[in-house]
Formats: C-alpha cells, structure tokens, sequence
C-alpha cells in the first residue's frame, strides 16, 4: 500500500512539463549514491532520449533500481545531479516530478473498480469529471479491456492487473514513465505476450519509457537502447544489436546472452591477436572433417571433439573441446541443415571471421 500511495502523490499536482527541444528527457551527471559505507551507484553519467525505450539491465543488486528510484524522487543521490527535459530535479519532492512509476505488484488499490483505480491520479489532480471519464475509456481502450472497467483487481489476471496499473499511469500523460521490474511476476508465456503488448502502447503514446530488468533476452526485445549495469556502474551503454554483437567488455559479453570468451594462444591462432574474443555459440557451424576447407580468408576454423550434446527442442547445444584443451559452446538449429553430430565425435568448428568480436 505504500508504494500505490507514493504512486499517488507523484500525481497529486500537475508539475511543469516544459521539454525543451533537444534537450534528453533524462540527464544524470556525476550521480552517486551511497548506503553507509556501501556505494550502490558510483559517478553515474547518463542520457536518457525523448521518446526511446530504454531499459536498465544488470543483475541483483548492480545499482539498476537505485538509479530508477532517484530518477523518481523515491531516494535523494548522495552527490550529482539529475535532469528531466533540462529542469534540474535532483533535490525536488516525487510530486514535483512529472513522471510515473509502474510497480512490479502492481500497486493497485484493491477495494476500487478498474475504472476507479485508473481515474485516482485524475481526481487528486481535479481534472473535471466528464474529462475524467473520458480520459479513462480511452486508457482501458489502448490496453484493451474497457470490459473489466468494472471490475475489482481481485477478479482479473496477472496480465490483466499489470495493464490496469500500466493505464493508471499512462493517463496522467508524464513525461517519463519508469517501470521497476513489471513483469517479473508473469509466467513465462504471459510474460513474452506482455513484452509485445508493452512496446506497442510505448510506441502509441510516444512517452519516454524506462525499464528495469534483470532478464537479458527482454531487454533486447524491448528496448531501443539499453544500459548494462554491474557493481554500481555502466558498463555501455548501446542498442540491443550493439551490446549483443560488440559487447565492450568481458562482462557485457558473458552477461548478455552465451558466449565464448577466447584468449591467449587461441585467439592468436584466430585473429593474429591474444585479446579477448567473444564469439557467439549460434554463429558457429559443425561441420565432418571431410567436408571441404573453408575459405581461409573468410572463415574461422577450429578441429574439436564433440563432449556432451544437449536437446532443447528448436535448437541442439554442444560442448566441443578444442585440442588445445578450450572448451566452445556451439548451437546448432534443428533443421535440415544440422550436423547430427555425435558424442566423440571429431568435427570442424567453422564460423565467419566477422563475428570474431575483440572484447
């Protein structure tokens, strides 16, 4: 209940709203935030653009929440400062701020109708009542269920409260609106189906979207760029397709899906260099020793000896051991093409150099 209650003083007035052009709709500069002796964000600097998608992604506890949370005013930065649209609100009340908060329980008051619960923001702000309503069918309209307006959050589903909590905070219309891990209490299916419906009412309502995760393959199916989190620090900060194909760092690498992390003398034998490879398990192929040689110029090429293989329905997973004992993940699709490859048996790891990433 606190946390509806924060979510509803954010909506008790209506703060200034100015957006200035160009200007991020957030601006983090030099921003720390200590709890006693432990520091859960150390000199973060971050832009957040008008309008993107943009996810915060690391694990427990790597300071993702923490930055959600002074962005809405719920925790005051030890040091540094915060902008939303060019307005510095880095000491100003949640109220003052004009951005919303979607709760991972929702947060939904549970002795009002649907249609009562998305309309609370409204009536603290005096929007005149057949404005109210107005504004609230077409909310329950964009998440597709003006039919539970009357309804009781305890008479709908788990997907079903998380869009009525969505359209409570989208009919305010703030600038951003931060989402604090919405549906990690969704099961994997509903959770997916959710992830579809979430950026299509994003790109609707064209509002700064922030999302917090801790789940790798949501924040690459959401997001327009993401930043990746460890340790109270930014590790990069990049498009899906960027933090995925050219992850900057060992750690972007090994966290963002799997990887192999190749160094030393293999590497060399790879690229010339014994920097850190990171060379995705999907782009290699296993090819039989008496196939014809790859094109040297083109292709990555490794002998192994296949160790354990793993079923997992669309797709084959083998762990193969190079002879000069490195071990490589490799993931083949079930399909015409696949290997049929066997336990011991010797093979050629091949894949484009391309995708031979220094880390």
């Amino acid at each position: 209940m606190q946390a509806t209650a924060s979510a509803a003083a954010s909506a008790a007035s209506a703060p200034e709203t100015s957006d200035p052009s160009g200007r991020p709709a957030i601006a983090m500069r030099n921003v720390v935030k200590t709890f006693g002796e432990f520091a859960a964000v150390k000199g973060l600097d971050l832009d957040i653009r008008r309008g993107e998608f943009f996810s915060l992604l690391g694990p427990s506890g790597s300071g993702k929440t923490t930055v959600l949370r002074m962005v809405a005013g719920f925790e005051l930065p030890t040091s540094g400062r915060i902008e939303l649209a060019g307005r510095d609100v880095t000491r100003r009340a949640p109220f003052e701020r004009n951005v919303n908060t979607v709760f991972q329980d929702y947060a939904l008051f549970p002795h009002l109708s649907v249609a009562q619960n998305v309309e609370y923001g409204l009536k603290l702000r005096k929007t005149p009542r057949a404005e109210r309503r107005r504004l609230v069918n077409e909310a329950l309209e964009m998440i597709r269920l003006p039919h539970v307006a009357d309804r009781l959050p305890s008479q709908l589903s788990g997907g079903q409260r998380q869009r009525v909590a969505l359209a409570r905070a989208l009919v305010l219309r703030p600038q951003v609106l931060l989402l604090d891990e919405p549906l990690g209490a969704l099961d994997k299916q509903l959770r997916e189906q959710m992830q579809v419906e979430l950026k299509q009412i994003q790109r609707t309502v064209g509002i700064t979207f922030v999302f917090v995760t801790h789940d790798q393959e949501e924040a690459l199916t959401l997001s327009d760029r993401v930043a990746v989190f460890n340790e109270g620090v930014v590790e990069q900060v990049g498009t899906p397709e960027d933090l995925y194909e050219r992850p900057g760092t060992r750690f972007v690498a090994s966290f963002l899906g799997s990887t192999n992390l190749v160094e030393g003398d293999l590497a060399r034998q790879l690229t010339g260099s014994t920097g850190l490879l990171s060379i995705r398990p999907e782009r290699i192929q296993v090819r039989n020793l008496n196939d014809s040689s790859p094109d040297a110029d083109h292709v990555s090429s490794l002998e192994a000896v296949i160790e354990e293989i793993v079923y997992t329905g669309p797709a084959t997973r083998y762990v193969a051991r190079t002879d000069g004992g490195q071990t490589l993940i490799v993931q083949e699709q079930n399909d015409s093409r696949a290997s049929g490859a066997g336990r011991g048996d010797r093979v050629r790891l091949q894949w484009p150099s391309r995708f031979n990433y220094t880390v």
